[in-house]
């Protein structure tokens, strides 16, 4: 079975940053790719930013240029890099991963709170 932890959210005034970190535990994990997603209350749970084994990514344009994805295989650990954060930021932010197996899995979701 495997257990994603995310960790890192909080709140933070307009123009802070954060970095948000999701831990995969479990056996034999071989994560092909991983990204993180958003949902803000009232609204769909929405794609932020992607990764994938190579390391190539892909952002929604509303973060390019502000968040930054990345990853350390060693450690099964996927980070998001926030910067400039705006009030619209606001959300719970999930992590998600895809194994090899082609299996998609979940985290718990931090909330981040950006204040204007």
């Amino acid at each position: 079975q495997v257990q994603l932890v995310e960790s890192g959210g909080g709140l933070v005034q307009a123009g802070g940053s954060l970095r948000l970190s999701c831990a995969a535990s479990g056996s034999n994990i071989s994560i092909r790719s991983c990204g993180w997603h958003r949902q803000a209350p009232g609204k769909a749970r929405e794609y932020v930013a992607w990764i994938t084994s190579g390391g190539s990514s892909v952002y929604a344009d509303s973060v390019k240029g502000r968040f930054t994805i990345t990853r350390d295989n060693a450690k099964n650990t996927l980070y998001l890099q926030m910067t400039n954060l705006k009030p619209e930021d606001t959300a719970a932010y999930y992590c998600r991963i895809t194994t090899s197996q082609a299996r998609d899995y979940w985290g718990q979701g931090t909330q981040v709170t950006v204040s204007s």
